[in-house]
């Protein structure tokens, strides 16, 4: 298991992590197999999307924004109800196949940490099943 940490800088952002998780795929040495990619916090998600056009990651968060807005009628006394909604719409983990060494996914797929209630001090989670 490895750990990734993540400072955010806004309520609201997706930070890409490809990079960081390829180079844990590649320092396992894993040729075949699975990558499961855990976020552990209950404001903040990850997903898999477009990594071409940051437009993309705008357009999903503006969305998410219309969606479920930050000032609801929510009970939570905390008050980051939107943001724990989110992350739920969102999910906390994505499993990426592992072939010939390598994360299997599409052209214009980036993985994204999702923060929904920063900004905050992160930790991502990345557990290599070998097949």
């Amino acid at each position: 298991m490895e750990k990734v940490s993540i400072k955010t800088h806004s309520r609201s952002e997706f930070i890409d992590i490809t990079q960081a998780v390829s180079e844990i795929v590649q320092k396992s040495e894993t040729r075949e197999g699975m990558c499961y990619v855990y976020i552990p916090h209950t404001t903040a998600g990850v997903t898999i999307n477009e990594n071409a056009d940051p437009s993309v990651r705008k357009d999903i968060l503006n969305k998410l924004d219309n969606i479920v807005p930050w000032n609801g009628n929510y009970t939570h006394g905390e008050g980051n109800s939107a943001a724990h909604i989110k992350s739920t719409l969102v999910g906390s983990s994505v499993s990426i196949p592992i072939s010939e060494g390598r994360l299997i996914r599409g052209i214009w797929q980036g993985i994204y940490f999702c923060e929904f209630d920063g900004p905050r001090n992160r930790e991502v989670f990345i557990q290599i099943i070998k097949g």
